[in-house]
């Protein structure tokens, strides 16, 4: 028998193209991975990907050649076309870690020699300004709020404490705010980013689309090659704006930024499977047993109550802090329509395994004002500030929508409706539910679990959240 062996393709020794080829061809080949790479040449694995990615459609084969792509100063309104690609993985400069210059922010091409373009960066610097004014006045709050201690130098103290000031500041800072997005992915994903990028309405995005082609292109030239815009994508956005413009007309109705924020309807579960709880349960005896699923479904339905929370706590009561439930959770799922704040909406679209629709960012919905905001004594600049946005949204959006959502500040409220299954409500609830999550997404973790917990009780009582905090003990502190 011949032994085991489990070694590295390194991408130091091997471009991704052969390495995709050397996995692919192992389906057919009876050679070592190194022999059949030593065999390759960087000409012959452009010909596979040509005969076999491009020419026979078999695209799983692109899924072995991985990049690394850094992208630089690009504004936070195009990270979130960059960061739609649900099997890639990001990370990009923190808003509650770092701190903004003054001239931090993208200028759309498409408002060169337009009339509306003055005014426009006069309000992104009316913002930034603001929020660099803001720093210090709220950070005196939070030192008084927690002290230095005895031990701690500046630098250490300012650490511990950024968070508190900076989370709040940030709600000032626009979508045109500058950012930088490390992402890794697979070439296929990548065709298909490109491709989202190529035939997205900004001309920004549309830029970086051909720039990550062309950087892509010098790793894997096979498989992005062909990476186009996509006229489905375009034309289909396109009628859709063009037809909800036309229906709702100048009647724009404007939720005010109390409503928006306290609202009890901010986060409502719209559809829930009534027997998700039977069904998932049922697929654990699936799993476990030798039953066909129709019997396992009737075996449960026909338990008593003390009989399913038994099964339930065998299911997950042994779940461990940093545990993932078996995967059989996934057989229920929700969906929720939710407003939150635009800054907690940038840490909300990282869970990529959810289904997420969100509406454009509009400064239509009211937006948040974050309690130390008022208790700094700096309410009223923060309002000024942001009401100047609210009315150059409003100039812009009547000739430019996707353009308008530039000057559209993180405070500003967002609709998204998303749908999970359980095992993803647990990590979701668990993570933004942590005492280090910024505030906005603590808030709706916190509400997404009590509402999962309304209606499936047995096995929602297993996510661990921390004790004593709730949502609306959240909203009373931080907004």
């Amino acid at each position: 028998m011949p032994p085991r062996a489990i070694y590295l393709l390194s991408p130091k020794e091997l471009s991704p193209e052969t390495i995709a080829v050397t996995f692919a061809k192992t389906s057919r080949s009876p050679e070592s991975f190194r022999d059949i790479a030593a065999g390759l040449s960087g000409e012959q694995s452009a010909e596979f990907h040509e005969k076999w990615v491009v020419g026979y459609g078999h695209a799983s084969v692109a899924e072995h050649a991985v990049l690394h792509i850094a992208i630089e100063n690009v504004s936070r309104l195009a990270v979130e076309c960059i960061e739609s690609n649900r099997l890639a993985s990001y990370t990009e400069k923190s808003t509650r870690y770092q701190k903004w210059g003054a001239d931090d922010f993208f200028v759309p091409p498409e408002l060169d020699g337009h009339p509306l373009r003055a005014e426009t960066v006069r309000t992104c610097r009316l913002l930034f300004q603001t929020y660099a004014d803001s720093l210090a006045p709220v950070r005196a709050l939070a030192e008084k709020q927690s002290p230095r201690r005895e031990d701690e130098n500046e630098e250490a103290y300012d650490r511990r404490i950024r968070s508190q000031y900076v989370d709040s500041c940030r709600f000032l800072l626009p979508a045109a705010s500058l950012a930088n997005v490390g992402m890794t992915a697979n070439a296929r994903v990548l065709e298909n980013a490109i491709r989202k990028m190529l035939s997205h309405p900004l001309a920004e995005v549309r830029a970086i689309g051909e720039e990550v082609r062309r950087v892509a292109k010098a790793e894997v030239p096979t498989l992005v090659k062909y990476a186009e815009a996509v006229p489905y994508l375009t034309e289909t956005s396109e009628e859709f704006y063009r037809g909800e413009r036309e229906e709702r007309g100048e009647n724009h109705k404007l939720i005010s930024a109390d409503s928006a924020c306290s609202a009890v309807n901010w986060c409502q579960l719209i559809h829930y499977d009534p027997e998700g709880e039977t069904k998932a349960l049922a697929a654990a005896l699936y799993r476990f047993g030798g039953m066909d699923y129709a019997a396992a479904l009737e075996h449960v339905r026909a338990m008593t109550e003390a009989g399913r929370g038994q099964l339930a706590e065998s299911l997950l009561g042994r779940l461990g802090r940093h545990d993932t439930p078996l995967r059989e959770l996934e057989h229920t799922s929700y969906t929720f329509d939710l407003i939150l704040d635009q800054g907690g909406y940038a840490e909300f679209k990282r869970h990529r395994m959810m289904t997420q629709t969100p509406q454009a960012l509009t400064a239509r919905l009211g937006y948040a004002l974050p309690r130390r905001i008022v208790e700094a004594g700096f309410e009223v600049r923060y309002r000024a500030a942001m009401d100047a946005a609210a009315e150059t949204y409003e100039k812009l959006a009547d000739w430019n929508p996707h353009i308008a959502g530039y000057v559209v500040p993180n405070g500003f409220n967002r609709r998204v409706l998303f749908s999970m299954n359980l095992r993803e409500a647990f990590a979701f609830c668990r993570l933004r539910s942590a005492a280090n999550a910024h505030f906005s997404i603590r808030r709706v973790a916190q509400r997404v679990a009590e509402e999962i917990r309304r209606v499936h009780p047995l096995l929602a009582k297993s996510m661990r959240l921390p004790e004593g905090e709730t949502w609306q003990g959240i909203e009373e502190q931080f907004l």
